[in-house]
């Protein structure tokens, strides 16, 4: 067995980071990711949102691992769970392979929650939990694997980023196009009343 963590700090508010990592799927940071489907969405009566989902996943092993492992394709599906805690500022998110199971299993854990001391910013705190079975060299294929987590984990802070970006510009377009509606009646009133006057 194999554990891997990380801790990154986003210089953004948690309630960015959390709208972020709902929508983070899919970006060009993470192709091997390329199907989200939404099991189940509820809200608990502490105000908690709960969702599960299953992720389409191509684990991108090395072919070293994947002869020793004995599999061509590593497509996989995962399932995830998270809470978000709109009161509490804290988005859980754990998720696990649901594929391959009998040889590889890899859960992982991402927190996300606020900076201690500085609010406008958002603390990730990441760990995996990597268990090669049945086949010889596991703890070199389990290295492999903490290898490949560490790798991704970097490309999913960049699309992280990439979704932050795309989120503020969208809301300056719907910005810049509320203004523009506004101004268009406020101009034709002002029309109308040099006209009148």
């Amino acid at each position: 067995m194999k554990i891997w963590a990380s801790e990154h700090v986003f210089n953004h508010p948690w309630e960015t980071v959390t709208k972020a990592a709902m929508q983070k799927y899919p970006n060009p940071m993470n192709p091997s990711v390329f199907g989200v489907d939404v099991l189940d969405r509820s809200v608990d009566t502490a105000g908690r949102l709960h969702s599960t989902r299953l992720l389409s996943t191509e684990w991108g092993l090395p072919a070293i691992a994947k002869s020793i492992i004995g599999v061509t394709r590593t497509c996989t599906y995962v399932q995830e769970h998270s809470i978000v805690d709109p009161k509490e500022k804290m988005f859980e998110l754990q998720s696990t392979n649901i594929s391959f199971t009998n040889l590889v299993s890899v859960d992982e854990k991402l927190t996300y929650k606020p900076h201690p001391q500085d609010p406008q910013k958002t603390v990730l705190t990441q760990e995996a939990l990597i268990s090669v079975k049945g086949v010889s060299l596991s703890s070199y294929l389990e290295g492999l694997m903490a290898n490949t987590i560490s790798t991704n984990a970097g490309k999913g802070r960049e699309a992280m980023e990439w979704v932050i970006r795309r989120l503020n510009s969208e809301i300056e377009e719907l910005a810049a196009t509320a203004r523009g509606t506004i101004r268009a009646p406020m101009a034709a009133a002002f029309e109308l009343v040099d006209k009148i006057s």
